[in-house]
C-alpha cells in the first residue's frame, strides 16, 4: 500500500463514536492491519479559542498534522479519525495528512435515535452539563443527516454490540489485509 487512508467517524454525541473507534482498531490490529486512531475531539480543546481561529479549526488541522507526521514517520498509512463532524470536514483533513497527495477517505456516520442517545449521555455526563449536551446532540444528528456527504456509509448503532458495529465499519473502508 502507497496512498493515505483515512476513516473518518462522525455522529452526534452519545453515538458511540469513541468505542465504536477503540473496537475497530482492535479488529484491524488483530487483522494485521496496520493503523493509528486520532480522537479529534481533543484536538480543540484549548479556551479561550485563537483570536483568528474561533471555531478552532485552524488549531485542529495543526494538531492534526503534527501528529499525523509522527505516525506517518512509523509507516503509518491508516488513520482512524474520530469527531462529531469529521465526516463534513474532509478538506480539512486531507489537508493535515497530505495537502499534496490527498488520503483516499471513508466517511462513516454512526447514528442512533434520541432515546438511545440520552440514555448513553446519562451514563457519561455526570454533572449540570447533560441536558445541555443532549440538545446538542441532537442538533448534530439533524445537521449531519442534511449534510453527508454523498457516499457516507451510515451504520445505525441503535441495540447493537459494539463489536457488530466496528466490523460494519471495517467492511466500510475495505482494510482487511
Amino acid at each position: 500500500m502507497t496512498g493515505i487512508e483515512a476513516l473518518l467517524i462522525g455522529g452526534r454525541s452519545g453515538v458511540g463514536k469513541t468505542t465504536v473507534a477503540m473496537e475497530t482498531s482492535v479488529l484491524l490490529r488483530d487483522a494485521g492491519v496496520p493503523h493509528c486512531l486520532i480522537e479529534g475531539d481533543l484536538l480543540d480543546h484549548v479556551h479561550p479559542a485563537p483570536p483568528d481561529d474561533p471555531y478552532r479549526a485552524r488549531i485542529t488541522q495543526r494538531n492534526l498534522a503534527a501528529l499525523w507526521a509522527n505516525y506517518a514517520g512509523l509507516g503509518i498509512r491508516r488513520l482512524i479519525y474520530t469527531n462529531t463532524v469529521s465526516i463534513l470536514e474532509p478538506d480539512l483533513i486531507r489537508q493535515a495528512l497530505s495537502p499534496t497527495a490527498p488520503p483516499r477517505i471513508v466517511g462513516v456516520l454512526l447514528t442512533a435515535t434520541d432515546a438511545t442517545a440520552r440514555h448513553r449521555l446519562g451514563g457519561r455526563e455526570r454533572g449540570s452539563e447533560l441536558d445541555v449536551h443532549v440538545r446538542r446532540s441532537a442538533a448534530a444528528a439533524k445537521r449531519l443527516e442534511a449534510e453527508a456527504p454523498p457516499g457516507t456509509v451510515r451504520i445505525p448503532t441503535d441495540r447493537r454490540t459494539v463489536r457488530a458495529i466496528a466490523e460494519d465499519v471495517v467492511a466500510a473502508t475495505g482494510w482487511s489485509h
